[in-house]
């Protein structure tokens, strides 16, 4: 059985964790008298001014520390495993697992499928709550763990089950009025699919999780996401551009409906369904400060307020070269305006180049899912002009790799041009004006 409490694995230098003689090594086990078992525990019985540690000393000592601080004061400790360890997994079998459609051979870390509640307090990932015990629960009453961000799908106790392939599934409602009645914040999500939680049965979650207001803050309905990996799975299809434009105006009409009776529009389509469908963006105003921003809600219109920015600051200026801009399918709504105002600076010439999907399949039309591979086989090598312009959210945030493991170097080789992999159209006219070297990535040839 593994021991108890957090490992250390790095003092800051000059904290006070240092001046207590903590050391790399060292095992935190207690403070004041409670077990540690996670990041949570640690910040939240840490953050007192009177404090006491246990710790089980590298060397084999066990020492009681006991201590007066600033109340919040950090004392200066990194965890390994990040202060988690092993997340929980996923104990559901969703008939629309986008992990379950990934292709064989790629890195062990794509095909792990997390439904962690403490990861979903620290770092907004969806879960289910179906993993979720009784003594959890009380757990995220007791210490606060608020907002919370649920893969809801249906409140449809039995449809709910089939979709997550979980017995447990169908406890939905009473857990987010529970969750709700103690003053969590939570905020849901729909992967719709048509012909099986859309329709009536969208209609019945809708008015299930408003109800539950203001407990449940907002709720973001997300296309069901499909790969060509998916032959043996059940039956789904993607949404049409007239399904995507009528479910735009239903959830409008719901927004309207919430605004007058709330002033919060608390529902929203997410991009994908504005782009597919043709339906005009929203303006900023619509999103209500975007709440469901990592669930790709609002991202469009942000990108479109930081264009009109940043294209004011190429007025008047020269700049020579050929650039080749690269986007997915859905994004060239967005980027073909942007390379036809590129187009217009003295010097400039830009391409715009969209990627059809053949690594995931024709129905993955987003920019965060493109593959070197695809770039590497639909781009000529040496004809991409003087730089090739990708999106950053392609690659991973901790290194320049794709999702098949090309790296962004080897791109660079194999196209015989630099890259720059860009946050924004802000950092794209950063580029443009200050080299490649102010991109999120970069590589060259030369490298």
């Amino acid at each position: 059985m593994k021991p108890a409490g957090l490992v250390v694995v790095r003092v800051k230098p000059g904290g006070i964790a240092e001046e207590m003689g903590i050391v790399r090594g060292d095992r935190l086990v207690a403070i004041n008298g409670t077990p540690v078992h996670d990041l949570i525990d640690y910040r939240f019985w840490a953050a007192d001014e009177d404090i006491s540690l246990e710790l089980n000393k590298v060397n084999g000592e066990k020492w009681v520390l006991d201590l007066e601080k600033d109340y919040d004061e950090d004392l200066g400790l990194e965890f390994e495993g990040a202060g988690f360890g092993p997340t929980i997994p996923c104990s559901n079998h969703c008939l629309f697992c986008f992990v379950d459609q990934m292709p064989p051979g790629m890195r062990k870390s794509l095909y792990v499928k997390d439904d962690d509640y403490r990861l979903s307090f620290w770092s907004g990932n969806f879960i289910t709550l179906t993993n979720v015990t009784e003594q959890e629960l009380q757990r995220i009453i007791s210490m606060r763990l608020s907002p919370l961000y649920i893969s809801v799908h249906s409140t449809n106790p039995g449809l709910r089950r089939r979709m997550l392939g979980n017995s447990r599934a169908g406890l939905i409602m009473e857990q987010l009025r529970e969750l709700a009645a103690a003053g969590i914040e939570l905020h849901a999500q729909v992967v719709a699919c048509p012909g099986l939680n859309d329709g009536q049965e969208l209609t019945r979650t809708v008015e299930d999780l408003a109800g539950l207001w203001p407990g449940v803050q907002s709720l973001a309905v997300v296309p069901v996401g499909l790969t060509r990996f998916r032959q043996s799975r059940y039956p789904l299809r993607g949404y049409t551009p007239e399904e995507a434009r009528k479910l735009v105006h239903w959830i409008r009409t719901r927004q309207e409906e919430y605004l007058r009776t709330r002033g919060n529009p608390f529902i929203f389509a997410a991009d994908e369904f504005y782009l597919l469908s043709g339906v005009e963006i929203p303006q900023l105003e619509s999103y209500a400060g975007f709440p469901q921003l990592e669930n790709g809600v609002g991202l469009t219109r942000l990108f479109l307020e930081e264009w009109e920015k940043a294209r004011s600051r190429l007025l008047g200026k020269r700049i020579k070269g050929k650039i080749t801009l690269v986007t997915g399918v859905l994004g060239e709504q967005l980027l073909g305006p942007v390379a036809a105002a590129l187009n217009k600076v003295e010097g400039l010439q830009a391409t715009l180049k969209v990627i059809r999907n053949d690594f995931f399949g024709e129905h993955v039309t987003v920019a965060g899912l493109l593959t070197g591979a695809d770039l590497v086989s639909q781009l000529p090598p040496g004809k991409t002009g003087d730089l090739l312009v990708l999106p950053a959210v392609s690659l991973k945030r901790e290194e320049p790799v794709f999702l098949d493991g090309v790296s962004l170097l080897e791109l660079s080789q194999r196209l015989m041009v630099q890259v720059a992999a860009v946050a924004g159209p802000g950092q794209l006219v950063d580029v443009l004006l200050e080299g490649r070297e102010i991109a999120v990535w970069s590589a060259s040839v030369e490298n």
